[in-house]
């Protein structure tokens, strides 16, 4: 259980009230750079770790279990974060969607792999690319302080890429799982 893998996707858990805090330190004219390179750093983890575990072998299901939830409790908290920087509906629809998306597929994958479905619904290229483009969208919005325009323009943009990765992931995941939801009761 405790091998590079894992602890590298316990320290990007552990990386995640490091960057909130950096964050709100507006007193440091640097915070929002330092948040955002700390969150990136975290982000980079999860890549490192998930190369890690398969050229090394080093698969655990702890660690099937953890990243996935490492990554999601990073993006709702960051989300969550910038809401209250950009409390405008222009930037709550699209974290309305990364989080909610986030809520469905967790819930959906619990119920697949209780119906003995897991495989249904594993991780797809689709995912990772939605997860990778959150995570610089992210970056890219911790990092634009309120006169930097340009860069928090970027952010929306890329947000919204994210949002619109996010739905299609969903979709993608659903029509995988439709069998089994739109099964009968004796099945």
């Amino acid at each position: 259980m405790w091998n590079l893998p894992n602890i590298l996707t316990l320290l990007r858990i552990a990386m995640i009230p490091v960057f909130i805090v950096v964050y709100y330190m507006t007193s440091w004219e640097w915070h929002n750079l330092a948040a955002a390179a700390i969150f990136g750093l975290a982000a980079a983890t999860d890549w490192v770790d998930g190369y890690v575990a398969r050229k090394y072998n080093l698969i655990t299901a702890f660690g099937a279990f953890l990243d996935p939830v490492a990554d999601k409790l990073i993006v709702v908290a960051a989300m969550v974060v910038l809401l209250e920087v950009h409390a405008t509906p222009w930037f709550a629809l699209p974290a309305i969607v990364i989080i909610g998306r986030e809520i469905v597929i967790s819930a959906l994958r619990e119920w697949m792999a209780e119906m003995g479905y897991r495989g249904t619904v594993a991780v797809a290229t689709i995912g990772k690319v939605k997860t990778w483009v959150q995570m610089v969208a992210i970056a890219l919005l911790l990092a634009a302080s309120p006169e930097q325009e340009f860069l928090s323009m970027l952010g929306y943009i890329a947000i919204y890429v994210a949002a619109a990765l996010t739905l299609w992931s969903m979709v993608h995941y659903l029509r995988a799982a439709w069998p089994q939801l739109s099964a009968g009761e004796d099945k």
